[in-house]
């Protein structure tokens, strides 16, 4: 009964099952006494891992209204000493514009109330990633963002999570080969899949160009440089930086991966579009259509 009880309540606050552990402790406290139910509950609310499930529960409502209102937040905050996620989820979310034809990469791993909400946004939308994964709601894909099994053009919003700086790195935390190629290979990929009038929403960690093996890390000018390679040009971009006080938008790119909280010190969200290049190129071959033709005159001998 002590067990099941425990079960619930880690239900409830944490949104996940106990740890063996945790479960056997807080079930013998319960059952001599030492624990009530209510000082279990008051234990998981007052933990870290609450603030955390607190802030991204928030995140999700918040991208509710906003896409039921046709608004795209700017200036979002987060408790401090929180991963980067109570950020990247809600802005991602809110800018989600209800397209049928979705794509999110690296999902397998992806946090449960994000895979929840995009469900919930998005059902039916194509998860991809290296490793295999079963989530209710998603059409699941093994496959490689660097090589996408997808046409031309076969998307209109691409949602990339904390994945594009994993690409190309060590991979064996997650029990997958990281194979060949890097991020400029899979954003080109992200760009051939999109749609004219698609767009990616990209969030990544932002900071002191580090190497850290299983993912890098570059400052603002770095992804956008990057982006700029792939033919995707910004067309919604902030920074977001944790201090003291949690996470505010600011313009502090240069820190180190780690030095302020559990994940990154600052996080670059960006809306990305396509076809600058070949918008600009068809441009020019409209005008070129559309100027008077000079023949060349025959001369008299």
């Amino acid at each position: 009964m002590s067990e099941t009880l425990v079960d619930e309540l880690y239900r409830l606050v944490l949104r996940r099952e106990p740890d063996p552990d945790a479960r056997r402790e807080a079930a013998v406290r319960l059952a001599e006494g030492t624990l009530s139910r209510a000082g279990l509950l008051a234990e998981l609310v007052a933990s870290a891992e609450f603030t955390r499930v607190r802030a991204l529960e928030d995140g999700v409502a918040l991208a509710r209204r906003a896409r039921a209102a046709g608004e795209r937040p700017h200036g979002l905050t987060g408790p401090p000493g929180t991963d980067e996620r109570v950020i990247e989820v809600p802005w991602v979310l809110a800018r989600y514009r209800g397209e049928p034809r979705v794509l999110d990469v690296g999902s397998a791993n992806a946090d449960p109330l994000y895979l929840d909400a995009l469900v919930e946004a998005a059902p039916g939308a194509v998860a991809l990633d290296l490793a295999a994964a079963e989530i209710p709601g998603l059409k699941t894909l093994v496959g490689d963002v660097r090589r996408l099994p997808f046409e031309a053009r076969a998307f209109d919003a691409v949602l990339c999570v904390s994945t594009l700086e994993h690409v190309g790195s060590d991979q064996s935390v997650y029990g997958v080969e990281s194979g060949e190629g890097g991020i400029a290979d899979a954003l080109a990929e992200i760009r051939r899949v999109l749609a004219g009038s698609g767009y990616a929403l990209v969030t990544v960690p932002c900071g002191a160009a580090e190497d850290h093996g299983w993912f890098v890390q570059y400052d603002r000018n770095g992804w956008n440089d990057l982006f700029a390679g792939a033919d995707l040009h910004v067309h919604d971009q902030e920074l977001y930086v944790l201090g003291t006080d949690g996470w505010s938008a600011g313009d502090d790119d240069r820190a180190a991966y780690g030095k302020r909280g559990p994940g990154a010190s600052s996080v670059l969200c960006s809306e990305l579009h396509p076809g600058r290049l070949r918008h600009e190129a068809a441009r020019r071959v409209r005008l070129a259509v559309t100027l008077p033709r000079r023949w060349p005159t025959r001369s008299s001998t």
